[in-house]
């Protein structure tokens, strides 16, 4: 496979799943790095992460796949500092003009106002109730959470609503908004999907660089479980040749760890994912990467990904249905098969704002 034009060298982008930053696929030039032509050497600058603002006129995201069990989504961040090589959501970041390459990981966009928008867009008249997911396109608890608190602050305001919603990380930051979680869970108003890839630390480190490691996502796991909040495990994606041999292990460490249900997804490599997939694989996995990229092909009709609707997170074929069988009765033997109660939409309701007349009744 040919190196990119704008590959970056490994002591640079420490840290970091992709190994390019190609420009996106709207922009109407290429821009490739070129030497100044002084014949200095210099130490090439590590890749730190840059994180601009934006101020949102709108927030709620309302989606239309049949395929998806919500019809709306918020993003409090774009692109995303945890690097996960595989990220479906990389060809997003084009839509900014930067790459969905080391760009989506290293240059950030935060959106502080968050919460005053959500609570803006659920007192509107029109507004009619349905869990909202977050975490669907970037992690809201990546590690710039830590400092910003944009996610926290949108969770009070769906907690001062009494709306539900879907939560789905890798991030343990999560653990500590579980006095928010708890408080909505009692109320059936939250659940959580907790993503497990792999159970190797060291496969882990390389191809989700900057997320907790796979035990400490377990202890998050059990942390929630304690605490009452509906816990899934989310087996996303499962990688075929690298990580499928996995699924049983996965969803037995995460039964014990308080999980009450479980799902899964295949790899998937839209756009811009599938040359920075297969770039990865010839630096880390080059054994690997014919059958992994074979299999999936299979699944695909002889390409690496179709987006039609139902196929596109599950693949088709004798593959395809043997790891859906595998998942089937391991889940069924690990008594993960349930599905958690529905979110309670019935409790919605504005709460007063300063200066408010106030209902006797």
């Amino acid at each position: 496979m040919t190196r990119s034009d704008r590959y970056v060298a490994p002591d640079q982008r420490k840290g970091r799943g992709a190994l390019s930053r190609d420009s996106g696929r709207y922009e109407p030039f290429r821009r490739v790095d070129e030497a100044d032509g002084w014949d200095i050497p210099e130490d090439a600058p590590v890749l730190r992460t840059h994180v601009t603002e934006q101020r949102p006129r709108s927030l709620i995201n309302h989606v239309q796949s049949p395929d998806l069990s919500f019809d709306r989504t918020i993003n409090p961040y774009r692109g995303c500092e945890h690097g996960c090589i595989y990220c479906f959501a990389r060809p997003s970041h084009a839509w900014l003009g930067l790459s969905p390459g080391l760009d989506f990981e290293t240059r950030l966009v935060a959106r502080p106002d968050a919460a005053q928008v959500l609570d803006r867009e659920l007192r509107a008249k029109r507004y009619r109730v349905a869990p909202i997911a977050i975490g669907t396109n970037t992690d809201p608890y990546q590690p710039i959470e830590r400092d910003r608190e944009i996610m926290r602050d949108c969770l009070k305001v769906l907690h001062a609503f009494r709306h539900p919603v879907m939560i789905a990380t890798k991030g343990t930051l999560i653990e500590r908004d579980i006095d928010i979680l708890s408080e909505m869970a009692a109320n059936n108003l939250v659940r959580v999907g907790i993503t497990i890839t792999t159970l190797d630390a060291s496969l882990n480190r390389r191809m989700e660089p900057r997320v907790p490691s796979p035990a400490r996502r377990l202890a998050t796991i059990r942390r929630l479980a304690d605490a009452g909040i509906p816990v899934r495990v989310m087996l996303s994606p499962i990688v075929p040749g690298l990580t499928d041999s996995e699924i049983e292990p996965i969803l037995t460490a995460a039964r014990d760890a308080g999980a009450s249900a479980a799902t899964w997804a295949m790899l998937r490599l839209p756009l811009e994912v599938a040359p920075l997939w297969e770039a990865w694989m010839e630096e880390h996995y080059p054994d690997r990467k014919a059958r992994v990229m074979s299999k999936l092909r299979e699944m695909h009709g002889g390409k690496v990904y179709d987006a039609a609707w139902f196929k596109r997170t599950r693949g088709a074929g004798v593959y395809a249905e043997l790891i859906a069988q595998r998942f089937t009765k391991a889940r069924k033997r690990l008594d993960l098969d349930r599905d958690l109660p529905a979110l309670d939409c019935s409790a919605f309701r504005a709460p007063p704002r300063a200066g408010d007349q106030l209902s006797l009744f």
